[in-house]
C-alpha cells in the first residue's frame, strides 16, 4: 500500500512538472518567433553595410583610419561575452562560456593581455565564481536589445581603441542559423576587417571611386560608416544570440516535457502493475477466508 502512495505523489510530482515545461516551451517558441524576426530584419541592413564598406575601403587608407589600423602586435585584447540572464536552456550558456575560455587561453598563449566584458547574468555570475575580473557587467540587456544598447556597449572600448589602449576587440556571441542550430562563436570587431565585395577591382581601387564621384569624398563616408558598422556588428550580435536562447530553451523545455511523458508512462504501468498484484492479493485473501469458514 505504501508503495502505491509514493507511486501516486511521484505521478503527481512529475505532471505538474510536465505542465511547467510545456508551458515554457510555448512561451519560448512564441518569442522565438519575435526574436527571429528582428534577426532577419538585421540582416539585409547589415549585408548592405558590410557591401558599401567592402567597396570603399583600399589598403592606402589603413594607415588614414583608426578603426582599420592592423596592430604591428597585438598587446592588449578586450572580449565582450554575450550570455542569457536566465537558464533552464540546456548547454547554451555552457557553450557560450566554453567558447570565451577558449579564446582567453589563445590570446594569453601569445602573451596578450585580456579583459573580460560580460553581457547576461550566467556568463557574468560564472566568471565571478571564478574569481575572473570583469571590465564590465551588464545586466540591464534583455532580450529585446537595440542599437542604443549596443552603442552603450561597444562604443567604450571602441574609443579605447582609437586612442592605442586596445589592440583589438572581440564578441562571443550565439549565431542564429536556426530554432535547432545555434553554436558559439568568436568574432573580431576591432580592427575592422573591409568586407570583401564581389565587384571588388582587382587595381586596388574601388570601384565606386572608379566609376561614381562621391559627395561627401569616400574618405568622408568611410569615417562615419565605419563607428556605424561596429555597433551594428554589435548589435547583430546582440539578436542573435537572444534568438538562439529562445531557440534553445524551446529545445530544452520540449525535450523535458517528452522525457517527463516517458517517465509518467513508465510509472502508470508500475502503479496498475502494483495496484492489480494488491487487488489479486486482497481477493485471494477473501477467498481463502471463506474457504476456511466453510
Amino acid at each position: 500500500m505504501a508503495k502505491s502512495r509514493e507511486l501516486k505523489r511521484r505521478i503527481r510530482s512529475i505532471g505538474k512538472t510536465r505542465q511547467i515545461t510545456r508551458t515554457m516551451e510555448m512561451v519560448s517558441t512564441s518569442k522565438l518567433k519575435r526574436a527571429s524576426d528582428r534577426v532577419k530584419a538585421a540582416r539585409p541592413y547589415a549585408e548592405h553595410l558590410a557591401g558599401v564598406l567592402g567597396r570603399l575601403i583600399d589598403p592606402s587608407l589603413y594607415e588614414r583610419f583608426p578603426l582599420l589600423r592592423q596592430p604591428k602586435q597585438v598587446k592588449r585584447a578586450a572580449i565582450v561575452m554575450i550570455t542569457s540572464n536566465r537558464g533552464l536552456a540546456g548547454a547554451f550558456n555552457t557553450n557560450l562560456i566554453r567558447e570565451a575560455r577558449s579564446l582567453m587561453a589563445k590570446l594569453r598563449e601569445k602573451d596578450v593581455q585580456v579583459e573580460l566584458h560580460g553581457v547576461g547574468k550566467k556568463g557574468i555570475s560564472f566568471f565571478r565564481f571564478k574569481r575572473q575580473e570583469l571590465g564590465s557587467a551588464r545586466l540591464d540587456i534583455g532580450d529585446r536589445a537595440t542599437m542604443e544598447d549596443a552603442a552603450s556597449v561597444i562604443e567604450p572600448l571602441r574609443e579605447r581603441f582609437e586612442n592605442g589602449e586596445l589592440d583589438e576587440v572581440w564578441i562571443v556571441y550565439a549565431q542564429f542559423r536556426s530554432a535547432l542550430s545555434t553554436p558559439p562563436a568568436a568574432m573580431r570587431v576591432l580592427p575592422v576587417k573591409p568586407p570583401e565585395s564581389d565587384d571588388a577591382p582587382e587595381t586596388g581601387r574601388s570601384k565606386w571611386q572608379a566609376n561614381f564621384t562621391l559627395s561627401p569624398s569616400a574618405e568622408e563616408i568611410l569615417e562615419r560608416l565605419l563607428p556605424l558598422y561596429v555597433r551594428n556588428s554589435m548589435y547583430r550580435a546582440l539578436v542573435e544570440t537572444a534568438a538562439a536562447e529562445h531557440g534553445a530553451r524551446r529545445t530544452a523545455m520540449k525535450n523535458a516535457t517528452d522525457n517527463a511523458g516517458d517517465i509518467l508512462d513508465t510509472l502508470n504501468r508500475t502503479y496498475n502493475r502494483a495496484r492489480q498484484a494488491q487487488i489479486t492479493q486482497e481477493i485471494a485473501e477473501i477467498v481463502g477466508g471463506a474457504a476456511a469458514l466453510e
